[in-house]
């Protein structure tokens, strides 16, 4: 029996897949259970809507997503720090201070969790952080660490 998952069901499938199971789980347990539908003729025709409407909401979010990233790469961001006499940094370049900086400079508002410092920052100078978006899609910014 095919039927259409309407929650993700472990070793089984995720929401919206269809998938063919035995007549007996699929009426004792799946669909009494709410997580699962009978896969109908009309089950199957808002199964297709649901796909082209999450397809077009994914184009949009991937355009969206491209002009950030445009921006982003377009030139540096500065991060001010506090700086000894010999121009080392007291405490550290975080995050935050980076994802503070792209706010105010580019104008995005970017979680500090998916922003990863790839180099030691310990002096002033230009260095590179990766900003990972999610679903494979990830750039690189270089920010240039200066005295505050």
């Amino acid at each position: 029996m095919q039927v259409i998952l309407i929650k993700e069901v472990d070793n089984l499938g995720g929401t919206n897949e269809l998938v063919t199971v035995k007549n007996g789980y699929a009426r004792n347990y799946l669909i009494p259970q709410g997580f699962a539908v009978e896969a109908s003729s009309s089950n199957l025709k808002m199964l297709a809507e649901k796909e082209k409407v999450r397809a077009k909401k994914e184009a949009k979010m991937l355009a969206e997503l491209n002009e950030v990233v445009a921006k982003l790469n377009d030139g540096s961001v500065t991060v001010g720090a506090k700086v000894g006499t010999s121009g080392k940094i007291f405490g550290a370049v975080t995050s935050v201070l980076i994802s503070r900086a792209i706010r105010e400079q580019k104008g995005y508002e970017i979680d500090r969790r998916k922003i990863e410092i790839l180099d030691d920052v310990k002096e002033l100078g230009s260095y590179k952080a990766k900003i990972d978006f999610g679903g494979g899609h990830a750039t690189e910014l270089s920010f240039d660490v200066v005295a505050e």
